[in-house]
Parts: C-alpha cells; sequence; structure tokens
C-alpha cells in the first residue's frame, strides 16, 4: 500500500508544504544564482528516471561554463561561483527538483538519478536501483554520499528498493535534515562531483 499510493501521496504533500516555506529562499538563489552565471540559474540535464525513463532534471546552476583556450571545460572547482559553492555545500541546488516530485518524475527519496550514459554500464542488479522513482536523497546519500564507491552506492540503491517502506523513509528523511546541516558526505577529495562511473570492470 506504501509503495503503491501512500509514498506517491506523501512526496505530494510534502512538497506543496515545502514550496511555501521554500519560496522565499528559491526566489533569493535564483536571483544570485542568475548574476552569478549571465542569467543561467538552473541547470537542466536528461537522467533517467523509473523504468529508465528519461526525463529532465533542473538543479541550481553552481558552476559556470568558463572554458580553456581549447574550448574545454574548466576543473570544477575552476568554474564553482562563491555563491555556487555555498549552495552546493548546503545541498540547496537540490531545491528545484520539488518541481520534478510534483511532476511524478522522481520522488522525495530515492536512489539518486545518474547521467543517461550509464545505463548500458550497470550489471542487471545494479539496474534494479531503477524499480523505483529517482529521488532526492536516499539511502546512498546518507551513508556516505560522493565518498561511497559506485559499488557500494549501486549495492545501497539496490538494498532501499527491496526495503522500501515508510520506516526506511522516514529514516532518510530525518538523517538528511542532519548531514545537510553538518555538510557531510558532499565532496569527494578534492572534487566537487563524484568521479564517472566507467563500468564494474574498472
Amino acid at each position: 500500500m506504501y509503495r503503491q499510493f501512500f509514498k506517491r501521496f506523501l512526496d505530494i504533500a510534502l512538497v506543496l508544504f515545502g514550496a511555501l516555506l521554500l519560496l522565499p529562499l528559491f526566489l533569493v538563489l535564483t536571483v544570485l544564482l542568475a548574476v552569478a552565471n549571465g542569467g543561467k540559474p538552473f541547470f537542466f540535464q536528461e537522467r533517467p528516471g523509473r523504468h529508465g525513463k528519461i526525463f529532465k532534471i533542473i538543479k541550481f546552476k553552481t558552476m559556470t561554463d568558463a572554458k580553456d583556450k581549447d574550448g574545454h571545460l574548466l576543473p570544477d572547482f575552476e568554474r564553482m561561483t562563491p555563491i555556487g559553492a555555498f549552495v552546493r555545500k548546503y545541498s540547496l541546488d537540490e531545491i528545484p527538483q520539488l518541481i520534478s516530485v510534483l511532476k511524478g518524475d522522481m520522488s522525495l527519496i530515492g536512489p539518486r538519478p545518474l547521467l543517461v550514459s550509464y545505463l548500458p554500464l550497470y550489471s542487471k542488479e545494479q539496474s534494479r536501483r531503477h524499480e523505483v522513482r529517482p529521488g532526492i536523497t536516499g539511502w546512498a546519500q546518507v551513508n556516505g554520499r560522493n565518498a561511497l564507491s559506485w559499488q557500494e552506492k549501486f549495492r545501497l540503491d539496490v538494498y532501499y528498493v527491496d526495503h522500501l517502506s515508510f520506516l526506511l523513509d522516514a529514516r532518510i528523511f530525518f538523517k538528511t535534515i542532519v548531514k545537510v546541516f553538518k555538510s557531510e558526505g558532499v565532496n569527494s577529495g578534492d572534487s566537487t562531483t563524484m568521479t564517472l562511473f566507467s563500468g564494474n570492470d574498472q
């Protein structure tokens, strides 16, 4: 009952309630990031959702599009703006994804939606992470986030799929709040993003 109906009902109710609280912050960040990123406060990218269905994710844009003389994007740390670093530190870049939750492309809690290019690289077991809607936060995020290896992250994602319940979602929700305030597990080493997944043989 929870997986089929109540989880979706909770998503909608919590997003509508949260939107009222976060609207002022959303507007302020939109203006600040628009200034920092040449009028582009949002980042859009295609990601696979439930059953691998492709949707367009929306996040706050924390890095500029600055490139080197050869036209290649500069490293993350060189493109990160001061306001972007603040937004990333406290996971505020995830706020626009509430729109995706309302649309039904995502859930508040579930495996994070990753790159479309990863789809053919998953093992059969790892691909089971797509049996549920992807989430803004998930079991892997509250158990290490970018500090985890890809294999461990996928193992935790599949664990979530197999044990999805109200109690597990509630546990993840409250652990997420604690981790956001502590800024734990956001980065991996000196990079602002996780190393790209290149397959299980790497």
